[in-house]
């Protein structure tokens, strides 16, 4: 079986795709919704090393008239994976659906043995400004375990409206990553260079205090709590 966008959207609990961003921003949202619906997905289609989303974003959603939306294509994705190489640090502007992010997680990933590779030793950062792409970008990221920082503005003016963190908690390939979103401080602005935030907060907060002080050293944990308090 294929994911055709019926089945796309059949997954999502949706009969139109219009609804299809909404409606996947939601699940990802609500982790008892959100890792069923990761299997669902992975019944049908297992292979991880492409964008199961980017002929269905495509043909459904994007904006080619007012922002001269195309995805990159996976062959060139993958050209650009090999020329880069692997490398810890990774960044995507204007990442769209993850597209050119999949293909580089997946050269990092066979670069080394299954019995060293671990999701901590990369991070991938990601720009978007898209509504419509957000949700989709999110959900590749966290299907595959990566760990990494997702931008939700323009990366011009540097006006944003959240950034989200992803995190793989048990720093294990063969589980999901957990949804973070930053607050709007002072030290998140300087991080990400955020000039002016164009959104009110979201508090939502999944990881436990692991592998977060790797990429971010300013946090300061609650006393007595194995939560994180960012920022």
């Amino acid at each position: 079986m294929n994911l055709t966008t019926e089945k796309i959207n059949e997954l999502l609990g949706i009969k139109e795709s219009y609804k299809a961003s909404d409606a996947l921003m939601a699940i990802l949202f609500d982790k008892e919704k959100r890792e069923p619906t990761f299997k669902a997905f992975l019944e049908i289609e297992w292979r991880l090393d492409r964008d199961w989303f980017h002929a269905y974003f495509e043909e459904e959603h994007a904006n080619k008239k007012k922002f001269a939306q195309d995805f990159t294509p996976d062959s060139i994705s993958k050209l650009l994976s090999a020329i880069v190489g692997p490398g810890s640090n990774n960044l995507d502007v204007a990442a769209g659906t993850g597209s050119l992010m999949i293909q580089k997680w997946n050269h990092d990933r066979i670069s080394m043995s299954p019995f060293d590779y671990k999701p901590s030793m990369f991070l991938y950062q990601c720009e978007e400004l898209s509504d419509r792409a957000l949700p989709f970008l999110l959900f590749n990221l966290m299907i595959r375990g990566m760990n990494a920082t997702v931008v939700h503005g323009d990366a011009l003016t540097r006006e944003a409206k959240q950034v989200y963190f992803i995190q793989n908690d048990l720093d294990d390939y063969m589980t999901f990553s957990s949804l973070n979103v930053m607050p709007h401080s002072k030290n998140v602005e300087k991080e990400f260079d955020i000039r002016k935030w164009i959104e009110e907060p979201i508090e939502h907060v999944e990881s436990p205090i692991s592998i977060v002080d790797k990429y971010f050293k300013t946090y300061e944990p609650d006393e007595d709590s194995t939560q994180l308090s960012l920022f």
